[in-house]
């Protein structure tokens, strides 16, 4: 299991202790630290589009007006924070986020 996200994100740490609590193995990707290849980025694209970008982040507000109106991909590129997170890729499938229907799914496979 790896979970996409920040170091200095509260939801990617409750994520990861939660996971670890149930006893799975989970490794930690700093996405501004270990940016996102090309075809890591299009494949999470490809899964959750632009639900990706978190457009009520002040860090998507801070975009210059050129990339709040490009494509996905172009934004998180450029500010790797302004993604939706945290992002856990386990056995295949990704989940965005981490509200009550993304920790049944997990926490139910543990």
């Amino acid at each position: 299991m790896v979970i996409y996200g920040l170091a200095t994100c509260a939801i990617c740490q409750k994520a990861r202790k939660a996971l670890e609590a149930e006893g799975l193995d989970v490794a930690f990707r700093d996405v501004r630290a270990q940016p996102l290849s090309t075809a890591e980025l299009s494949a999470l694209i490809e899964e959750f589009g632009d639900r990706l970008v978190d457009r009520g982040s002040n860090d998507f507000r801070a975009l210059n007006d050129w990339l709040k109106h490009a494509e996905a991909e172009a934004q998180i590129a450029a500010q790797p924070k302004v993604m939706a997170r945290p992002v856990i890729h386990y056995r295949d499938r990704f989940f965005l986020g981490w509200d009550e229907t993304v920790r049944q799914a997990l926490l139910a496979h543990s």
